[in-house]
């Protein structure tokens, strides 16, 4: 399967003013078309591209870096740019979620605090996430490119700690960039639609 750049689902402006159109135009016009670049580029070369992109991710995991880097950067953009939405965010979860995040996370204001710290602790370059993994959601971290698909886990929401997502417009104050994007950015809708297909 050919990795390819997805449209983003709003105009570059609609996320401002907790993401600008300059992050956004650098972020996926650049950064997001370098993976699909590269990994086409590697995939053909793994003999691997005829592979859905979640094989792709999971079977190049500790064996090919390269290949693995951009896969997984590319499955989780894909991703991120449908995790967030104009006047998104928020307290209002669609019921089922919430009462997940209740039973699951310690409820909401405990989700956002583990997801804060998740996404602040992670070192350098990386993801914050929430991911059903043996039927429970679970905040976990990872480094770089990595998802919690190389750890049996599905993922259902994610926010991107690497700089490009956040420098232009929070420098370098990361708990405030990633407070703004659950207040006021994050899709419940698409979080609940990867949750239930995680859980069917």
């Amino acid at each position: 399967m050919a990795f390819e750049l997805p449209d983003l689902p709003y105009d570059y402006d609609a996320l401002a003013p907790y993401m600008s159109r300059e992050t956004l135009e650098f972020h996926h016009d650049k950064h997001h078309q370098a993976y699909v670049t590269k990994g086409n580029e590697l995939a053909a070369e793994a003999g691997m591209d005829g592979l859905s992109l979640e094989e792709i991710v999971k079977q190049s995991h500790g064996k090919n870096p390269g290949l693995f880097n951009n896969a997984g950067q590319h499955y989780n953009h894909i991703h991120f740019w449908k995790w967030m939405k104009k006047g998104g965010g928020g307290t209002s979860l669609p019921g089922k979620l919430q009462s997940a995040i209740d039973s699951d996370l310690g409820g909401y204001d405990k989700f956002k605090a583990d997801f804060v710290a998740a996404g602040v602790g992670q070192f350098g370059s990386g993801w914050a996430w929430i991911a059903v993994k043996d039927g429970k959601l679970e905040i976990m971290k990872t480094p770089n490119g990595e998802n919690p698909l190389v750890h049996g886990a599905q993922p259902i929401l994610g926010v991107d700690v690497w700089e490009h997502s956040y420098y232009i417009d929070y420098r370098n104050a990361r708990p405030k960039y990633l407070e703004a994007f659950i207040d006021n950015l994050i899709n419940w809708d698409h979080v609940l639609e990867m949750y239930e297909a995680a859980t069917s």
